[in-house]
């Protein structure tokens, strides 16, 4: 996986909307990406207001 959400998640759901494949999902007191799922797009590192999401 290319890209990771980092504790500074605020569990907005902003970036659950922007996943084209459904691979962002509410986890344990944040939003976690699912590796298999996931194409790394980078869409959810542009639609993340406070940069919680980067590469790995």
């Amino acid at each position: 996986m290319a890209r990771v959400i980092s504790d500074a998640c605020v569990a907005c759901g902003a970036c659950e909307s922007t996943c084209p494949v459904g691979a962002i999902s509410m986890g344990d007191g944040k939003f976690e990406i699912d590796e298999a799922a996931c194409i790394d797009c980078g869409a959810c590192e542009g639609g993340c207001p406070v940069g919680a999401i980067a590469e790995a």
